[in-house]
């Protein structure tokens, strides 16, 4: 697991495009060994002093084993296979897995099916399709709106907020600012009018009041059930077993029911002219063999067959039969024709329905084009695609322009106009939307369809995106009021942060960085074991959001502060690149705060004081009860200011006089 303490520090990039560039440099900020592999020596280099940091730079094929050998495959830790072929990716990570059976495997690649055998096949593996990672951020920043983020976990809806405190808002009738957290919330960032936006989470003071135009940046899970798709099953055992109990009697005959009671009255005729003819079918097939048993059951079936689809004529054209048949077979294959020829005709005129109607289709018309505060989205490739996705989910107007026809059946149901981009961007009523978010897989054209767009609309908010880490760079000063976005560098983190083993389930952009949904599973070794959540938010700097035992069935949202972890747990985080990177080497920020007890103004209080004390600071009891058994005193503990704050409030609580000190 990435949270482990680490024996090897070397990571191996197979392939040096912009993905791979960039997943060198997030891992150098690590300050680990990085080696690298590119099928020929780069001459041009997307980021400046990016070759003097590779420790070792291999030339060749990556999925040669004498080149991961050169390459120091043996000695680590995590190889990323992301060049921009997905085969040599896939065979790379075998190769890789053959000379090293303990290496974490970080691929690129968009198949999820095939995904998910490999993950059973090879162990240690996860794998991301790169382009598609950065689709909620692009969706997210054509809202203009208050929401940063937004996630699925355990069936939960996760939405990040930001939001602007004015003189009505509820809120501001709080005391202090540590009471906007709940059992369902947790404030991330706090910033004053004016002030730069802040970088890490607890840069707040829990104390302070709220006044009109400070910035609240907040996470808060909702009780209601979000709908999933299912997950294919991943093991081989549990699709067998899966299968078994679908046919078993008694789940057939509930199926069964419940396919006739669901489905139509041409679904019901389809289904029982089906029965009827198999059932003819193989009835006909064993009178014929029966009777003439020197035919074979190949000849039988056929016969059968012929009879099925109505070929009376071809057995029995001749005046004179070519061999002698009982009246009564006689009988049954004329019966067998006539029924053949029904019901045959019956599933022809449904299946003519069904091609008319689908035919039909394609000459539907458009739903009707947005007339303001719209979101016009151009460019439906595969991440277009899905930010239109996301942003029908958000119940946001949304107009999609595309410079050639797609497949019908493949798209949302939106409108959407074909054509020249550029010309035919005055038909989407571009004057009154409100977002335009530009993803087509062409800089420079999203760069002129942006440059127009803000003619048009210099109110609408313009989301662009880039692959060129330069270019990006560029585009972002010459457009200071765009939300330039590029693909790889959004992208690289996510991979940087599975090759450490963490299980990246999102990530999202707030207060321009990108933060990462992190899951641990807490092992022997891990620099989480045994710590209080109080001590791994404030020290590492992350934010827990989820916490399960290994015996709980139902994990807990929002967790507190005093839950101690132990080897099994599961953990989710929110967390920037450096808070992955301080779990990841164990190291901790500085407690700086102590507290001080005056008085206790009965025993009973002593006692729930000690008892407090010990909980929230995770000291030994003994020390706790030697505290209060001698105020007044200072806590020789140091503890982080969120932590040393909420100790002092719940001491208060049980009439304990403390306050806060610092080293």
């Amino acid at each position: 697991m990435g949270q482990n303490v680490i024996n090897t520090d070397t990571f191996l990039v197979c392939g040096l495009g912009n993905l791979g560039q960039y997943c060198v440099s997030v891992l150098k900020e690590f300050g680990v060994k990085v080696n690298a592999i590119e099928a020929v020596n780069p001459q041009n280099w997307e980021i400046p002093g990016l070759p003097d940091v590779i420790d070792n730079l291999v030339i060749g094929d990556c999925c040669q084993p004498k080149i991961l050998e050169q390459a120091e495959i043996r000695h680590c830790q995590a190889i990323l296979m992301v060049t921009s072929d997905e085969r040599v990716n896939i065979a790379g990570a075998f190769a890789a897995r053959s000379l090293n059976p303990d290496v974490r495997l970080v691929i690129r690649s968009s198949q999820e099916n095939l995904n998910d055998l490999l993950s059973v096949s090879l162990g240690n593996f996860v794998a991301f399709e790169a382009t598609q990672l950065p689709a909620k951020s692009f969706a997210l920043a054509a809202l203009g709106s208050e929401t940063a983020g937004f996630f699925t976990l355990e069936n939960h809806f996760l939405k990040v907020m930001a939001i602007v405190i004015d003189a009505g808002h509820h809120w501001r009738n709080r005391l202090q600012l540590h009471e906007i957290n709940t059992g369902h919330r947790r404030i991330l960032t706090h910033n004053r009018a004016g002030e730069t936006l802040a970088q890490t989470f607890y840069q707040w003071d829990a104390d302070v009041p709220l006044f009109p135009g400070d910035i609240i940046t907040y996470i808060e899970v909702t009780e209601n059930l979000v709908s999933r798709s299912q997950r294919p099953v991943k093991n081989i055992q549990q699709l067998w077993q899966t299968f078994f109990q679908a046919i078993t009697r008694t789940n057939l005959r509930d199926q069964l029911t419940q396919f006739w009671a669901e489905s139509s009255q041409t679904r019901r005729v389809v289904f029982m002219s089906c029965l009827v003819m198999v059932s003819l079918f193989l009835c006909g097939a064993f009178l014929y063999k029966l009777q003439y048993p020197q035919l074979s059951w190949q000849e039988a079936l056929n016969v059968s067959l012929i009879l099925s689809l109505g070929g009376y004529g071809d057995i029995f054209g001749g005046i004179e039969h070519s061999f002698p048949i009982s009246w009564w077979l006689h009988l049954f294959s004329i019966s067998q024709t006539v029924a053949g020829t029904v019901f045959v005709g019956i599933l022809y005129a449904v299946m003519t329905e069904r091609i008319l109607a689908a035919r039909f289709q394609f000459s539907v018309r458009r739903l009707p084009i947005p007339r303001s505060d719209h979101v016009v989205l151009i460019g439906l490739g595969r991440v277009g695609k899905l930010v239109a996705h996301l942003l029908q989910e958000l119940k946001q107007p949304l107009i999609g322009v595309h410079a050639h026809n797609l497949d019908p059946s493949l798209l949302l149901p939106m409108p959407l106009i074909v054509g020249n981009i550029k010309n035919v961007l005055q038909k989407v009523n571009l004057s009154t939307a409100k977002s335009v978010v530009v993803v087509t897989d062409d800089e420079v054209t999203n760069l002129e369809i942006a440059l127009m767009t803000h003619a048009a609309n210099p109110k609408a908010c313009i989301v662009i995106r880039t692959v060129d880490p330069r270019f990006s760079q560029n585009i972002a000063r010459l457009l200071p009021y765009a939300r330039v976005l590029g693909v790889y560098e959004l992208a690289a983190e996510a991979f940087v942060g599975a090759a450490f083993g963490e299980n990246i389930l999102n990530l999202f952009r707030l207060n321009n960085q990108t933060t990462l949904v992190t899951e641990y599973q807490i092992q022997t070794n891990d620099t989480l074991n045994g710590q209080l959540l109080a001590e791994i938010a404030y020290g590492y700097g992350v934010v827990p959001i989820l916490h399960a035992r290994n015996s709980q069935r139902t994990p807990k949202f929002m967790p507190s502060d005093d839950i101690r972890l132990v080897v099994g747990d599961r953990l989710v985080v929110l967390a920037t690149i450096e808070g992955l990177q301080r779990v990841e080497r164990g190291t901790m920020l500085p407690r700086q705060f102590l507290v001080r007890v005056e008085k206790a103004v009965s025993q009973e209080a002593i006692f729930e004081g000690a008892a407090l004390i010990s909980r929230i600071s995770g000291c030994d009891m003994y020390l706790a009860r030697t505290l209060m058994n001698q105020l007044p005193g200072t806590l020789q503990y140091p503890l982080y200011k969120h932590q040393a704050h909420r100790l002092v409030n719940e001491l208060t609580k049980c009439q304990v006089l403390a306050h806060i000190l610092e080293e």
